[in-house]
């Protein structure tokens, strides 16, 4: 894993206030706002054509924005019909496809629901898919990161532990560590100490280059006994970025940290401008 000096901050997506709700706008508006990243967001479906990507990996290579995407929502790697686990992993491969093109070092995706399975066999399961997706990968010779992300709600595979082990486990897979979700799972995970366990966590299972290069989402967030609920600006949600923001330097993270808050842009500058400060 190729090793970042420092941490970019960026949106989930094309910022509320770019010109045009198009790809290429969204990049130059991170651009003016000063931020240094963009998730491209495939969460419907992937639509956009290969001619299209050129144009756009050319636009972030011009303007030094660096891309990551996040995969269509409808992926279950635990799937009990074979026809929609053959879907899943197509999904998955589409987005590196074309997340390739853009330039783009990663793809963000949930990897499955447990459904009526126990833990073990779903990730026995998500594993064995895993290894098959980045087998076809390599022989397109495309060196995208998969990264799995951790969920907010108990009813989805992928806690710390989970992640980590899948990361570990297969090559070409990666953390995406939303620390949102992680909160929102256990309505823990919300003070320095706990931050600093997380990161100390990740560099004991992966190695510093884990820490160098990470992927993580960030935004307020409601939840409930079951789970994250929703996105929430920082200013209504119980979240403590700052908190996590100076471990975050601390341990000298870098890679790409991406907003997830509603209002996109407006968090992204607080974190951005937060961290600066510190």
């Amino acid at each position: 894993m190729a090793s970042k000096e420092r941490l970019l901050f960026g949106t989930a997506g094309i910022p509320l206030s770019s010109k045009a709700q198009s790809t290429q706008a969204g990049i130059e508006r991170i651009r003016e706002l000063g931020l240094g990243c963009m998730e491209v967001e495939f969460v419907q479906g992937v639509r956009m054509g290969l001619q299209a990507a050129g144009a756009v990996g050319d636009v972030a290579a011009k303007r030094g924005v660096r891309l990551s995407a996040h995969a269509p929502y409808y992926i279950n790697l635990n799937a009990h019909e074979p026809e929609k686990m053959a879907a899943s992993r197509e999904r998955i491969l589409q987005t590196a496809r074309i997340t390739s093109i853009l330039g783009g070092t990663s793809i963000v995706f949930h990897a499955a629901y447990y459904l009526s399975d126990a833990p073990s066999k779903v990730h026995a399961t998500v594993k064995q898919n895993l290894e098959q997706i980045v087998s076809k990968m390599r022989a397109e010779d495309n060196r995208v990161w998969l990264r799995p992300e951790t969920t907010g709600k108990e009813s989805q595979f992928g806690t710390l532990d989970e992640v980590l082990q899948l990361s570990a486990e297969v090559e070409g897979v990666a953390p995406a560590i939303d620390f949102a979700h992680l909160h929102a799972r256990t309505g823990e995970a919300n003070s320095y100490d706990e931050f600093a366990s997380i990161l100390k966590q990740i560099e004991g299972s992966l190695g510093r280059e884990a820490l160098a290069d990470m992927h993580i989402h960030v935004s307020g967030i409601e939840y409930g006994l079951k789970g994250e609920r929703r996105h929430l600006v920082f200013a209504a949600s119980d979240f403590e970025y700052a908190e996590l923001l100076r471990a975050l330097k601390d341990f000298e993270a870098g890679g790409l940290l991406i907003c997830e808050s509603p209002n996109l842009e407006e968090d992204a500058l607080l974190l951005q401008q937060t961290y600066d400060a510190l």
